[in-house]
């Protein structure tokens, strides 16, 4: 029988708690590169800094130096850079015809990182490539007078989607990681666009999904709580599901609690290094972000952690020593039932 990615995943994840990797726009303010190093050779007719996907092509050194920092600090597994590496967000700044070819270049930096780092050591490295959200919402309505309005509708945000993530499978990449969700029908459109390509490829994708909570009460923006979440994706089977961004490690546990206890599959969470000081930039300490992180496993809440905005390989390191030698979370085994989703779970009793 052939041995999948997803096998090898689910393998090594029953053997420890396995580490992603942290943000990488933090990592990129740090070079403190101009307009001239964004734009590089191209020219679209747009101001290119603060498009950190485009990096991938004009300095594809800087986000290999990044990749390749957080593997040396622990992780198991890479993200590509491409965030925001998809038609809409890249409309932006006049890239859309470069999607492909920034993806591309993306899954082949991290795949080469990935890859470099396993033969050194033989443990094995995985690559997500990540899908954001888009700056457009299926649920609601950008214009208060026009409660019925959409920036966009649901077929053509699952081809804006099925476009990345096709040239990320091609570029070599493991998972689908579709993570910041504040909306929960965008999730479901990069979920279609996910089972579609895999239909066309002959070939079951692995996703793995990653909402964002945008309040206190743990609701994303288009109001669902974890448990509803859940609800309304759990039919995608992904290998991981989560959280991350969000307000930092404190404020996210009761959530992780809640969402651990009902899923059957692997929970990765990764929050941000707290919240960003008035200046926009995170004060929290690696050791002070690894401390909030001991509690989740010593009780058993996680089987991969990482971190979001904020978070460097210093983070990641000081996680991944926290984590070594603890057991990862046993999925849940919830009882077979009829579970639908509004805004809150419906659950059906057989």
């Amino acid at each position: 029988m052939t041995t999948t990615v997803a096998d090898r995943f689910r393998t090594e994840a029953a053997k420890r708690i396995l580490v992603t990797d942290g943000a990488f726009g933090t990592m990129i303010q740090n070079y403190r590169l101009t307009e001239a190093d964004y734009r590089g050779h191209l020219d679209t007719g747009f101001d290119q800094k603060g498009n950190n996907d485009l990096l991938v092509i004009t300095m594809p050194h800087v986000i290999a130096e990044i990749t390749e920092a957080y593997l040396d600090a622990g992780s198991d597994i890479v993200s590509t850079n491409t965030f925001n590496a998809n038609r809409v967000s890249q409309a932006d700044y006049g890239a859309e015809h470069l999607v492909r070819d920034l993806n591309m270049a993306a899954a082949h930096i991290a795949r080469d990182a990935a890859d470099t780092a396993e033969a050194k050591d033989g443990r094995p490295r995985f690559v997500a490539g990540a899908i954001g959200p888009t700056n457009k919402t299926l649920s609601l309505s950008p214009d208060v007078n026009d409660p019925g309005f959409r920036a966009i509708d649901f077929d053509e945000l699952k081809d804006v989607y099925r476009e990345q993530i096709d040239a990320l499978l091609d570029g070599g990449v493991d998972f689908i990681l579709i993570e910041t969700i504040f909306d929960t029908l965008n999730a479901k459109a990069g979920i279609m666009a996910v089972l579609e390509a895999g239909e066309a490829r002959g070939q079951d994708i692995p996703m793995m999904i990653s909402m964002t909570v945008t309040d206190m009460s743990g609701r994303n923006l288009s109001g669902h709580s974890v448990e509803a979440f859940w609800a309304a994706i759990r039919h995608a089977r992904p290998i991981t599901v989560g959280l991350n961004c969000s307000f930092g490690a404190p404020q996210l546990r009761p959530h992780v609690v809640a969402l651990s206890a009902i899923a059957d599959t692997l929970i990765m969470v990764y929050p941000n290094a707290g919240l960003p000081n008035d200046l926009g930039a995170y004060d929290e300490e690696p050791d002070t972000t690894a401390g909030f992180i001991r509690e989740w496993v010593d009780t058993g809440l996680i089987n991969v952690i990482g971190g979001c905005c904020g978070t460097t390989p210093g983070h990641i390191a000081a996680m991944a020593r926290t984590v070594r030698g603890h057991a990862p979370r046993v999925p849940a085994s919830p009882p077979v039932q009829t579970m639908l989703a509004g805004l809150e779970p419906m659950i059906l009793a057989a």
